[in-house]
């Protein structure tokens, strides 16, 4: 497998844990009262002048007991319940006089209503003869940036429409795609005043941060869903063979190429076909990834997945600029070791390359990039697309049994 080349990956499932909509207060035993419910006696009061203890009779401690239960139940899950008690200020919270739960960061709170109703309006609706998706306004003169396979989906008969928020439309050409990182900017034609997207930093994002993804799914624009980051630094195999499916319509039973992504975030807010594309927004409605992909056993829903908006913001600049991408090129063909410590083992290292000229040789096992532990040869295929040409990296290898250490300078690829 050619580090500058995709290649294919063998399934592996990932789970991520549930979020409670709840916030960390799940809600008190009792809420949702059964009609075969009957109130409990209450034991006579002390006489007076005798102290009272607090202490519970057998009937309030089975009661407590049951209280803890159902908020662990309502709390979503054990694991999810947990999580949030170890929180001093919760991710989502609802108290008195709010309309929903808070999204808060250090600099502003928003309800979801609230960043919802600040991003619908740059998340537009992508329609096409073929194929479906979304995108996110990037100019008020009509630049939109989506995936490549919506851009290539919708615009293979010519006939691209984009639907946006207050139900108008416009025909878009495409400016330029980028395959390799399944981006692609478009430009609706004859409009003028378009609420653009706020782009926020996704080097940023943690494990946990409450999310929002905002798109057309099933062809239902405007939709919102909400739900935190599952993890980040993904590597996603996409193409045909794949687990990770882009959810974009019009692609079933078409053959699309096999591209490796790397950097990419994982979300357990819900992305279906027709996500693809859209917006993944923080709590303070910016900006943070463009959907892109799901993994799913099933038909729509599983695990989603986003290119994070750094990566994006670099590829769609050089798209309008130029038309095209420049990407990092090491010159190495890798594969997945097969011992027992991971990494991409080096089976063909390319003349002249930078990965010769620093002094890597064919059997060397790769097993970290900068700070990115290696744990296959998908991961240097995906933490090198990352990467700007010119750009110093140091790779960490093993060769008879030793680890070294070596910079390496990245040139364009060619």
């Amino acid at each position: 497998m050619n580090a500058n080349e995709p290649h294919e990956q063998r399934p592996q499932q990932e789970r991520s844990g549930g979020w409670s909509q709840f916030g960390a207060v799940p809600p008190a035993a009792g809420g949702f009262p059964r009609r075969d419910t009957h109130p409990m006696p209450q034991p006579p009061p002390p006489p007076a002048g005798t102290p009272v203890k607090a202490r519970l009779n057998a009937g309030q401690k089975a009661v407590a007991g049951l209280a803890l239960a159902a908020m662990a139940i309502g709390g979503g899950a054990v694991g999810a319940y947990v999580a949030t008690s170890f929180q001093p200020q919760p991710v989502a919270g609802s108290t008195t006089g709010t309309p929903g739960p808070v999204f808060k960061t250090a600099s502003d709170q928003l309800t979801v209503a609230e960043v919802a109703t600040k991003v619908q309006p740059s998340v537009v609706m992508i329609q096409g003869q073929t194929g479906e998706g979304s995108g996110v306004v990037l100019s008020e003169d009509g630049l939109i940036l989506t995936n490549n396979h919506v851009a290539v989906g919708a615009g293979q008969a010519g006939q691209m429409t984009v639907k946006f928020s207050d139900g108008k439309t416009a025909k878009a050409t495409v400016v330029g795609t980028d395959p390799a990182t399944d981006l692609a900017v478009i430009r609706a034609e004859g409009v003028s005043g378009l609420t653009k997207a706020t782009l926020g930093d996704s080097d940023g994002l943690r494990v946990g941060d409450p999310v929002l993804a905002i798109g057309s799914p099933l062809g239902l624009d405007g939709s919102v869903t909400a739900g935190i980051v599952s993890a980040l630094d993904r590597t996603l195999n996409l193409g045909e063979d794949r687990q990770q499916l882009p959810p974009g319509w019009g692609m079933q039973g078409q053959q699309s190429p096999l591209t490796t992504i790397g950097g990419a975030i994982q979300t357990d807010a819900s992305i279906n076909p027709g996500n693809s594309g859209g917006a993944l927004v923080n709590a303070a409605g910016e900006l943070v990834g463009i959907n892109t992909a799901i993994a799913s056993e099933a038909a729509g829903g599983g695990v989603g997945f986003a290119i994070p908006v750094n990566t994006a913001k670099q590829v769609s600049e050089q798209l309008i600029n130029d038309g095209k991408v420049t990407h990092a090129f090491l010159g190495v063909s890798v594969t997945d070791a097969m011992g027992d410590v991971p990494g991409a083992l080096v089976r063909q290292v390319t003349a002249a390359s930078p990965a010769e000229k620093a002094g890597l040789r064919q059997g060397d096992l790769i097993t970290k990039i900068g700070d990115k532990t290696v744990d296959g040869g998908d991961t240097v295929v995906g933490q090198v697309r990352g990467f700007k040409p010119g750009q110093e990296v140091k790779i960490t290898y093993m060769r008879d049994g030793k680890t070294h250490e070596v910079d390496v300078t990245l040139e364009e690829q060619s």
